[in-house]
């Protein structure tokens, strides 16, 4: 009987180890309106949103207690609702639930869990499924291109190799420090694709920055040369000790055109959505855009 128990102990214990190297997604409903229109359903338990988030966050901690590498995606009820039907499932069951998450938001945006608190977490995957979405709409402005009628190449391929061009010479052409781009391109039905990228750049060496914040910037970047929609780059420059320095471009026939100190100072002292001033913040100075060398058509 003790070797029994012994060999079950055993099984028992090789069952939780290899619980332990089984990832898991959690998809979170992350704003009020996702939660309200998941009450409809009667399986679902939760009265308030804040009481939820709570009981989301202690489920993540649990699993990292148990060295479970957790992922969390979004869950948008809208996409369920479609995905239910589309599978002929039930939607008011966790189950049905459960397989959602497994399928499709699983294969969304995620962020991984490394015990940041929920209130934190949540914008970094806002803005993460944001910037995706950003990417596979400037992706598909590329793809809809075509060929060029006079030199017969892709537009989207030669439109996104001129981007990575500027994005290369216009970060050797401001310098050191630690940069922060906004790129914005103005797309269809007058709303804004935005991309932003964060890249420090020392003494020596190239800079260095996140690849695929850098895709989605040049994909957004190459989507305005390519369609010739107006468009432009705003970067701010940080040096230790130093005072913040901002400069613009303005993006004009397929290359990045350096705006004046007055244009950089009314850009970013303008309330993008009323058209009002706003003060310029203290210890930032507005300087004119650098000039960026164009290619001459052979790729770096």
């Amino acid at each position: 009987m003790a070797h029994a128990r012994n060999g079950g102990n055993r099984q028992l214990t090789a069952r939780r180890a290899l619980r332990r190297e089984v990832p898991s997604t959690v998809a979170v409903l992350a704003d009020e309106a996702d939660f309200a229109a998941m009450r409809r359903y009667d399986t679902f338990h939760f009265d308030d949103h804040a009481t939820y988030l709570r009981q989301m966050e202690g489920l993540l901690r649990t699993l990292t207690r148990q060295g479970t590498h957790t992922s969390v995606a979004l869950f948008d009820p809208v996409g369920y609702e479609e995905f239910c039907a589309g599978a002929h499932l039930d939607p008011d069951t966790p189950a049905s639930r459960t397989r959602y998450t497994a399928e499709v938001a699983a294969a969304g945006t995620k962020v991984a869990y490394e015990g940041q608190p929920i209130r934190r977490l949540l914008p970094q995957l806002i803005d993460e499924a944001e910037q995706r979405a950003t990417w596979e709409y400037a992706s598909s402005v590329l793809t809809r291109g075509g060929d060029c009628a006079a030199c017969g190449e892709d537009t989207g391929r030669s439109a996104f190799a001129r981007a990575t061009q500027a994005l290369r010479r216009l970060l050797r052409a401001v310098g050191p420090g630690a940069h922060h781009l906004v790129c914005s391109v103005q797309a269809e039905g007058d709303i804004p694709l935005v991309a932003v990228l964060h890249a420090a750049h020392g003494e020596d060496g190239p800079p260095r920055l996140d690849e695929a914040a850098a895709l989605v910037f040049c994909t957004v970047l190459a989507a305005g040369i390519a369609t010739g929609r107006p468009g432009g780059v705003v970067l701010r420059t940080s040096v230790p000790g130093g005072r913040d320095t901002v400069r613009g471009w303005s993006l004009r026939d397929g290359w990045p055109r350096p705006l004046s100190e007055a244009e950089v100072f009314a850009a970013y002292c303008t309330d993008a959505r009323t058209g009002d001033p706003v003060p310029p913040e203290p210890g930032v100075d507005y300087r004119a855009g650098l000039p960026v060398a164009e290619p001459d058509g052979g790729e770096e």
